[in-house]
């Protein structure tokens, strides 16, 4: 006799599916893009800009890091998103593309390619207060 495939003998144990589970929601977390951030959000805070001896290196996003490009790196904000970078001290504003993580000091909420910071006029202080707002 044939055993048949719904044989209680054949249940798999309780345990089994956690892989599959764990594979689902890992999939899951990485499938958000630049749609994450709502448009229009806001943040206001204090703002700094990379060193030179970073360009070349290998953003988080796995892009390498252009000194010349107008990008940024944000804690939460997912890559590719495109933000409005406004100098609270002299209203100048630039908008960036967020393609790595950061910054890791704290009190800051934007790190800034040293071409959008020269844009905002902030090279000279190495910091500024800024207003941030997802553009998309």
């Amino acid at each position: 006799m044939m055993p048949s495939l719904y044989s209680s003998s054949r249940v798999l144990p309780r345990y089994a599916l956690w892989p599959l589970l764990c594979l689902l929601l890992v999939l899951g977390g990485c499938a958000t893009g630049p749609s994450g951030a709502p448009s229009g959000q806001v943040q206001t805070g204090k703002a700094s800009y990379y060193a030179d001896r970073f360009h070349g290196r290998t953003t988080a996003s796995g892009e390498r890091f252009d000194r010349n490009a107008m990008t940024a790196a944000h804690r939460q904000l997912p890559f590719g998103t495109r933000v409005k970078v406004t100098n609270l001290s002299n209203q100048r504003s630039v908008t960036v593309r967020i393609n790595d993580r950061g910054p890791f000091t704290r009190g800051r909420i934007v790190d800034l390619s040293p071409r959008a910071a020269d844009r905002l006029g902030m090279l000279r202080s190495g910091t500024a207060p800024v207003r941030l707002e997802v553009m998309r």
